[in-house]
């Protein structure tokens, strides 16, 4: 099988080398919009990999479309589903997975997978919520809050999204609330701990609302400080670094058993960068050994059976953890 990656940053460039040396794969093609850029990738790499330029004839031979570029997600992914590739994207833009998610009746058509939202949150973070929900009879609320950043461009992203309105979903439907708001206590994987969380333009929502069905509640947060709130409505103040701090995701999944109310909390600690390229290096992984659930576009809580692909990323060192605790103090 042979991989197109578009787009070389931190995200892009990690899931290059990990599918360079996954046995299912033949052949990794790299691109960049920077110039040289794939070309230094590919050096080192060595003789598995070649830089090509989108759209040339040797691009179009690629069986999987990995899109882990800052931009163009929509086109790049109808490009690729015209030529008979599968798509997988690393994109954390609401309006960029709002349109992956409608080439839905397109990709079941051409008997191709689109997996949107495929990196640390959304994408791990998805992954969690089912395997979470499988403890349970039923599930009505599911919130997902994240914490930390990867490249610059995941800054930027970062920054955007607290600035614009956040999309939840409340007892059946809809609703928009103002980024930055919702302040909420959450606990993170140690040494993390406990990072105040506001509402985002966070896609997540519109990911895991169709994994769900009958859910009532669904909402997605991200860790700021004061600064990040009140500079979010405005252009960055400085340069992002090449590469943030350690991150983490947590996953609140509510629901029942039998007569009992019941809460599961999964999360996971890893620098994002990291844990978003194995994320879709596996997610790659999953359609070139045919493991997907189905044809047609979606996210990680659709697609994926939670334990397989929770191994594979825990082989490569990304690893989930449970909450324990008490609702109430013990004596």
């Amino acid at each position: 099988m042979l991989v197109t990656v578009v787009g070389l940053g931190a995200v892009g460039a990690r899931a290059a080398r990990q599918l360079a040396t996954s046995s299912g794969v033949d052949g990794v093609l790299v691109t960049d919009v920077q110039p040289g850029r794939a070309e230094q990738v590919a050096a080192s790499l060595g003789p598995h990999a070649r830089a090509v330029q989108w759209g040339d004839a040797d691009a179009r031979q690629a069986s999987v479309v990995l899109l882990a570029g800052a931009e163009e997600h929509p086109r790049h992914a109808e490009e690729a589903l015209e030529q008979g590739a599968h798509v997988v994207s690393v994109a954390d833009d609401i309006e960029d997975v709002r349109h992956l998610l409608s080439l839905d009746a397109d990709a079941r058509a051409h008997d191709r997978h689109v997996v949107a939202g495929a990196g640390f949150a959304p994408g791990l973070s998805c992954v969690l919520a089912r395997h979470a929900a499988a403890e349970l009879e039923g599930v009505d609320e599911i919130h997902v809050a994240k914490v930390g950043t990867g490249g610059p461009e995941c800054a930027r992203q970062h920054h955007r999204a607290l600035g614009d309105e956040a999309v939840d979903w409340r007892d059946g439907a809809w609703a928009r609330r103002r980024g930055g708001s919702g302040r909420e206590l959450c606990w993170f994987p140690d040494p993390l701990g406990a990072v105040d969380c506001y509402r985002a333009a966070r896609p997540d929502t519109l990911l895991l609302v169709p994994a769900f069905p009958g859910v009532q509640r669904v909402t997605a947060r991200v860790g700021a400080n004061r600064r990040n709130r009140l500079t979010a409505r405005l252009p960055m103040l400085r340069r992002p670094h090449p590469e943030g701090g350690p991150g983490a995701i947590r996953v609140e999944v509510r629901g029942w058993r039998g007569r009992a109310r019941d809460v599961k909390v999964l999360g996971a600690m890893e620098f994002p960068s990291v844990a978003a390229a194995a994320t879709a290096a596996v997610a790659v992984g999953f359609i070139a050994e045919g493991r997907m659930a189905r044809p047609g576009a979606g996210g990680l809580a659709e697609l994926v059976e939670p334990l397989p692909f929770l191994a594979e990323l825990a082989r490569l060192g990304i690893r989930a953890a449970t909450f324990v605790g008490a609702a109430t103090p013990t004596r």
